[in-house]
């Protein structure tokens, strides 16, 4: 028998999918020192206001904080630096283009490991919301969960 791997979710970024219509996902690996990886296992992570950018054909995310590891010696990690992120030359170019020309943002979403232990992070290209889109997004919503109980009601 095989045993089946999923990949582990450590953090995701549930205001992203308030604050911007998401547009494009994509995945990336991210470039971790010493006891950063220890801190991700053991979920100690912030995605809130992290936001990722294009410097000199690389990309870098930002304002992630990654708490010290709690068992890490004088050799710990600034919890805020900058993280490079691994992606494809051509797809660097892309997120350059988009984020230039459309006034696109790159949104981290969520850090999970893959099935092979390899700490990765899903980014996304999105545009800022509108208050009233806000507003909007929050009364859709709202109205499916009130159709969703009276459904329920009814069944029973």
């Amino acid at each position: 028998m095989r045993k089946e791997h999923t990949e582990t979710v450590v953090a995701t970024n549930r205001k992203a999918f308030h604050d911007y219509a998401i547009e494009e996902k994509l995945e990336a690996g991210i470039v971790l020192r010493g006891t950063e990886v220890k801190s991700l296992r053991e979920g100690k992570v912030n995605l809130r206001d992290s936001y990722a950018s294009v410097d000199h054909e690389e990309v870098i995310l930002h304002n992630c904080h990654i708490t010290p590891y709690s068992h890490g010696n004088i050799m710990n990690h600034d919890p805020l630096r900058p993280r490079k992120l691994l992606l494809h030359r051509k797809e660097i170019s892309k997120l350059l283009g988009k984020t230039q020309q459309k006034g696109l943002t790159i949104v981290p979403l969520r850090i999970y490991f893959s099935p092979q232990g390899k700490a990765k992070v899903e980014i996304a290209l999105a545009k800022g919301k509108k208050q009233y889109d806000r507003r909007e997004t929050i009364k859709t919503r709202d109205a499916r969960r009130e159709v969703e109980r009276a459904m329920k009601t009814r069944r029973q």
